[in-house]
């Protein structure tokens, strides 16, 4: 019972010294194991940081001007009546496709009709009166100013016609030329002033696309050109058109020139009123490029980490250019230097590295976008 504590709470009694003794190599062994805890711990910070590296690469970079678009209709038109009548019929539906002279709408035309018959009848009649005294001016039995009388009468008869079947024609609503109907806001049995909307026709064949330039681009336009649309409602897809006319007056005040593409536009997907952004090729050039993640910014300068021969980081400023599916056209670098682009922000001036991968430029401009700007 020498090791059990005794009913005072004393601590028992085990040998004196040899008690301390052991409270002291334990003690030692403690502090000898965190220290080598916290060695290893600053090891490890003081080991170079891991990052990917890549070479320049020639890539092919096109000049481009974009522009942001309005899409229009190829042709639109807005039928209104006339003339102050009922609706008699409408025959067309919400969206649907017409012809040419399709009859669209039918205003009351009961009395337009009856005038038209009326009409109609006197110029038969006065053809056939003419027809008649014609015969008898031939045969001598008819002067000449009866028979210019009766042509006159014709003449008059034939006018009166017309002008009851253009009135006629005020009440049959057809469309212009063949499109797309807008929706129906109107129903049969209203009664509709003159200039009172009933629909709109818009010819969605071609599209034409509207958007404006800087004049100090202008002189890289030209009529014909190519140009490509991209709409958000279909990212997957390249609209291919051709610019058909440049405005010859400048915006004053924006100092800017309105230019006009068309663009085929099968199956009427594009709508007018779309926003399409617009890319111009001017021009192509070959440069070095870097993955875009590699260029970081410090105010207006651009720079990116290279690597020596003992892979030491240096801070090699750069003149970026053009960008292209996340490669950037760069200046002030060799074709065969060694540019960080993975870990940049564990990298400072002079500092080593480990290179955990040297990666192709095109796999890097995969990785994601370009790297934040960096602080000095």
């Amino acid at each position: 019972m020498d090791d059990a504590v005794d009913p005072s709470g004393r601590l028992p009694n085990v040998g004196g010294k040899s008690f301390w003794s052991l409270q002291r190599v334990t003690l030692l062994l403690g502090l000898a194991l965190l220290s080598a805890c916290g060695k290893s711990e600053v090891e490890q910070q003081r080991q170079p940081p891991l990052v990917s590296a890549t070479k320049p690469v020639t890539h092919v970079f096109r000049d481009e001007i974009q522009a942001v678009g309005t899409a229009r209709a190829n042709e639109q038109v807005t039928l209104a009546a006339n003339v102050t009548e009922r609706i008699e019929r409408l025959l067309f539906d919400d969206g649907m496709y017409v012809r040419a002279g399709q009859l669209l709408a039918v205003l009351s035309n009961a009395q337009e009709q009856a005038a038209l018959a009326g009409a109609r009848a006197s110029a038969a009649e006065a053809a056939s009166q003419l027809e008649r005294v014609s015969s008898l001016y031939k045969q001598g039995f008819a002067t000449r100013a009866l028979l210019d009388q009766q042509r006159a009468a014709l003449s008059e008869a034939r006018a009166s016609e017309d002008g009851t079947q253009a009135q006629l024609g005020d009440r049959l609503i057809r469309a212009p030329f063949s499109g797309y109907l807008s929706l129906r806001t109107i129903s049969e049995g209203a009664i509709v002033n003159s200039g009172t909307p009933l629909v709109t026709v818009s010819d969605l064949s071609r599209i034409k696309l509207d958007f404006t330039v800087p004049e100090t681009q202008l002189g890289a336009l030209r009529t014909g050109q190519p140009i490509r649309a991209y709409s958000s409602a279909y990212p997957e897809d390249v609209l291919q058109g051709t610019i058909s006319t440049i405005d010859p007056v400048i915006d004053p005040e924006s100092r800017a020139v309105m230019v006009r593409a068309t663009l085929p536009n099968p199956g009427a997907r594009i709508k007018p009123g779309m926003l399409l952004t617009v890319r111009i090729e001017t021009g192509q050039r070959t440069a070095l490029a870097v993955p875009e993640v590699a260029v970081l910014s410090q105010g207006e300068t651009r720079y990116v980490y290279t690597l020596d021969a003992e892979r030491k980081a240096k801070r090699t400023a750069v003149k970026t250019g053009l960008r292209d599916n996340g490669l950037m056209e760069v200046s002030g670098l060799s074709q065969d230097a060694m540019v960080v682009t993975e870990g940049v922000v564990k990298v400072a001036e002079g500092r080593a590295v480990r290179i955990a991968e040297v990666e192709s430029s095109d796999s890097a401009a995969r990785k994601g976008p370009a790297a934040p700007e960096a602080r000095p």
